[in-house]
């Protein structure tokens, strides 16, 4: 079945995709590995700086990948179509626009604890 020029079996595996990405972005209910964060601020630390990493690569790669696909569709290669190309385009968006939304909540909270009065 197609709509509006895409297969519906795109449109599923695409959603499965989002729903296996969100999934692995949840943290683990772990109370053991909490409770030894907690206890170990260095951890916490490093920890928080992997993950900000991690998070940047992961924005990094897709937007790569947007761009090999982009140009791809653009030199003519038909294993790219245009609606994997705008996608991967519009996730490439979306996933920049949350991590520049962070880092605006990340500098707003750091202005704010440096204004507190000591």
């Amino acid at each position: 079945m197609s709509v509006g020029g895409i297969d519906a079996g795109r449109i599923e595996a695409m959603v499965a995709q989002l729903r296996a990405t969100a999934q692995a972005a949840r943290p683990a209910a772990n109370p053991v590995a909490a409770d030894r964060v907690a206890g170990d601020k260095s951890v916490a630390q490093a920890d928080f700086t992997s993950m900000l990493k991690s998070s940047l690569d992961q924005v990094n790669g897709l937007q790569q990948q947007a761009n090999s696909l982009g140009r791809r569709f653009a030199m003519g290669d038909e294993t790219v179509s245009l609606s994997d190309a705008m996608v991967s385009m519009q996730k490439a968006g979306i996933a920049f626009q949350q991590t520049i939304q962070v880092r605006n909540k990340l500098v707003s909270a750091y202005h704010e604890i440096m204004n507190m009065p000591v």
